[in-house]
């Protein structure tokens, strides 16, 4: 699923002050992590105008329609991912980039359809509004906002794959580009500017724990600190309301055992990282001159 390219200057841009700013990925309807990372957000000091979310507020979970009232109603920053242009349009599938009759496309005819005959018009209108990209500026530091790729919207990209990241970054302007999708962490850099993949508080990142990540950007040093953090939340609630539902059983028993029902979608560096506990990252990046 390609997005077209926007010029530069008609980026959607946000205005920051140089203070922190709190991103995440993929709530994925896991109403429970939504609210944790919204507490999260008000410990912190973070008001939602310095709160970004890279899309998927619905997916997997148990709560897709409450989940994005949530979101809404904290009335942070948010940019489409391939969910939500496909239930903008109440499409017959997440068109989330799995292979035909691969493990994750058979268990998406579960909880697609689950969450599409849940959300109401309302927010299938928000999701239709929703800007693909957003661009700003903090401590001096440029940012490029996506969801999966530059242009391809679902596009998986992970840090192992250093020559695929690279040429993304070779289509912004920007120092740096934020990205979501895949649903693991990591800061992966290219020539000159970065990647930072804050990770997601829908699933956990398949490390055997059940925590979820978001991740900060701080000024600091001559320009931005970029640092990803676990979050702890009532995932055996998450579970519960997913058996309930009895339609992503694989997924219910994610949440609580931090391993992922499938690896299809993964390279061989991070297949091989399964179970292994993650290690939060931290960079410090300057603008370039």
């Amino acid at each position: 699923m390609t997005t077209p390219p926007i010029p530069t200057q008609t980026l959607p841009t946000l205005t920051l002050p140089a203070e922190p700013v709190l991103v995440f990925g993929g709530p994925y309807s896991n109403l429970q992590a939504t609210i944790a990372l919204r507490d999260e957000a008000v410990r912190l000091s973070i008001p939602p105008e310095r709160t970004i979310c890279t899309g998927d507020v619905v997916a997997y979970c148990a709560d897709p329609e409450e989940t994005t009232q949530a979101i809404r109603d904290w009335g942070c920053h948010v940019i489409a991912g391939n969910c939500e242009e496909q239930l903008a349009d109440a499409a017959d599938d997440c068109a989330c980039g799995f292979d035909d009759g691969s493990a994750c496309a058979v268990m998406a005819k579960g909880w697609y359809p689950y969450a599409n005959a849940r959300v109401s018009p309302e927010s299938r209108a928000w999701m239709a509004a929703l800007p693909k990209t957003l661009r700003f500026e903090l401590a001096g530091v440029s940012f490029r906002v996506v969801h999966g790729g530059v242009d391809v919207i679902n596009q998986f990209l992970f840090a192992s794959q250093g020559d695929a990241i690279k040429a993304e970054l070779a289509k912004v302007a920007e120092d740096v580009v934020i990205a979501g999708h895949c649903g693991l962490p990591f800061v992966a850099k290219g020539e000159s500017k970065v990647w930072f993949n804050p990770g997601v508080i829908g699933m956990p990142a398949n490390d055997g724990s059940a925590e979820v990540w978001y991740g900060l950007l701080e000024p600091a040093d001559g320009g931005v600190r970029m640092t990803t953090h676990r979050l702890l939340y009532d995932h055996n609630a998450a579970a519960a309301s997913m058996r309930r539902g009895a339609y992503a059983d694989g997924y219910a028993t994610s949440l609580v055992t931090g391993l992922w029902p499938s690896m299809d979608i993964l390279p061989p560096t991070e297949a091989a990282a399964r179970g292994k506990r993650r290690r939060p990252k931290s960079i410090v990046v300057r603008g370039q001159v």
